[in-house]
């Protein structure tokens, strides 16, 4: 239970794709226009993750590692050809509204790249929540983009009106260059919060280096 639980936490929280990684950014500033564009690719790509995970983890010991990486986007190809057939047959409205990037998950790096990392090394049921975990941090980081956009681009969330009809709206939110901005200021909160974590035990206003190994706060530690 405790490494399930880690799984989860390292993919939403501490490798978070979107936050922290800075992966999958070509569907994070293309279809998140709005929360539910951002929602809809979400979870497309985390049901592909999990279900490529699953097999790939399966397969780990028959794979041969010649031939891993063609493999594994074949396998990834498969799984994403079924989403996008589901997808364009019960939910069309997504369908039509991601477009190409649908069929554009088979190159998401964070697919290939936890196949990689980590669904060919570990077991099937570490690998399932491996994949819950790194997709909902996915599924988190593109629906909290597209719901600021929607909201000041255009005064609405999942489509509702939320701003009052003497709202102005922000129009550059919703075109490409307010993607930048939003994803810069979200991440710039992010770190920011990561900051005061890693300063709490440290007197002072240097901060936290990264350098671990002459912290002062771990000298004076070894003083005592």
């Amino acid at each position: 239970m405790k490494a399930i639980l880690e799984r989860l936490y390292n993919g939403i929280v501490k490798e978070n794709p979107t936050f922290v990684l800075m992966l999958g950014m070509c569907p994070t500033l293309a279809v998140t226009t709005s929360a539910k564009n951002g929602l809809g690719m979400g979870l497309s790509t985390m049901v592909v993750l999990i279900m490529s995970n699953l097999l790939i983890s399966l397969l780990r010991k028959v794979i041969p590692n010649g031939v891993r990486v063609p493999t594994y986007i074949i396998i990834i190809a498969s799984f994403v050809t079924i989403v996008e057939m589901l997808l364009h047959a019960y939910v069309t409205e997504i369908y039509n509204s991601l477009g190409i990037f649908i069929p554009l998950i088979v190159v998401n790096c964070i697919i290939l790249g936890r196949a990689e990392t980590y669904a060919s090394k570990n077991n099937p049921i570490l690998s399932i929540f491996d994949g819950v975990g790194i997709g909902l941090g996915f599924t988190i980081g593109l629906t909290v983009i597209g719901m600021v956009r929607e909201l000041i681009g255009n005064g609405t969330l999942f489509d509702k009106q939320i701003m009052p009809e003497s709202y102005e709206p922000v129009s550059i939110l919703v075109l490409a260059p307010g993607a930048f901005f939003v994803l810069a200021i979200l991440c710039a909160i992010q770190n920011k919060f990561k900051l005061k974590g890693a300063n709490r035990h440290v007197k002072g206003n240097g901060g936290c280096s990264g350098d671990c190994a002459h912290c002062p706060s771990a000298e004076q530690e070894g003083k005592k």
